[in-house]
């Protein structure tokens, strides 16, 4: 599978998810800048996190209007792989590929550190099989889902609720998710199951070296 790694200003885990994806997976993958207009060549999608144009506005804001996201929707509506970390979920819901919006932490901090995720649903591409709790970075200002009655009614009822944030033994509290996520809510999916946004960076939990391959869970997807 090749993978195409967006690049936009103001992104910065462009290299940790290109180096994870060819160096420790052992897939092809390229960058792509966020002024092309064209995917062609590439079977899956990575928009990794940062802070595209600096946040301005609202996180993923001004990139969700780059090119390359008509490209990213059609990849989304053909059915392909696409996967939005942490800023890539804000551009996927800026765009409108995914529903609801990721506002100001509650507490308006910072927050970096390790996370535990629950799979909420394990049938999909990207969650098919994941039995355990995940133990995965988070690198967020902006990182508290949040969406209207109805939206969240629907991703409950169409299992499109990826992951939520959990303790260690996989239990889930009310001060689970330390951003004040809607219903503790860490990532979420689209209505086939090919597009993931998630807050949490699989890829800074996938070499040894780091001491943390959990995220392999999620981005050894990608080398099928």
């Amino acid at each position: 599978m090749r993978v195409a790694v967006v690049r936009t200003p103001g992104s910065n885990c462009d290299q940790d998810a290109l180096h994870t994806l060819r160096d420790v997976i052992g897939v092809e993958a390229a960058y792509v800048w966020h002024g092309e207009s064209s995917l062609v060549g590439f079977e899956a999608v990575v928009i990794p996190g940062g802070f595209t144009y600096g946040d301005y506005l609202r996180g993923g804001a001004i990139a969700s209007l780059s090119p390359i996201v008509s490209e990213v929707k059609r990849f989304a509506d053909e059915g392909k792989p696409v996967i939005g970390i942490c800023n890539g979920f804000q551009i996927l819901t800026e765009c409108g590929i995914l529903p609801g919006a990721l506002v100001r932490n509650e507490g308006r901090r910072f927050l970096c550190r390790e996370v535990f995720l629950k799979a909420v649903n394990t049938d999909s591409w990207w969650t098919r099989g994941i039995d355990r709790p995940l133990s995965i970075h988070i690198a967020h200002n902006e990182g508290r889902y949040i969406a209207d009655d109805a939206t969240l009614a629907t991703l409950e009822n169409e299992s499109r609720i990826a992951f939520v944030y959990s303790e260690g033994d996989g239990t889930v509290r009310s001060d689970s998710a330390p951003n004040g996520s809607t219903n503790g809510i860490a990532g979420i999916l689209n209505e086939r199951g090919n597009v993931l946004g998630m807050m949490p960076h699989p890829e800074r939990g996938s070499s040894e070296i780091l001491g943390n391959i959990d995220g392999r869970a999620i981005s050894d997807r990608l080398a099928g």
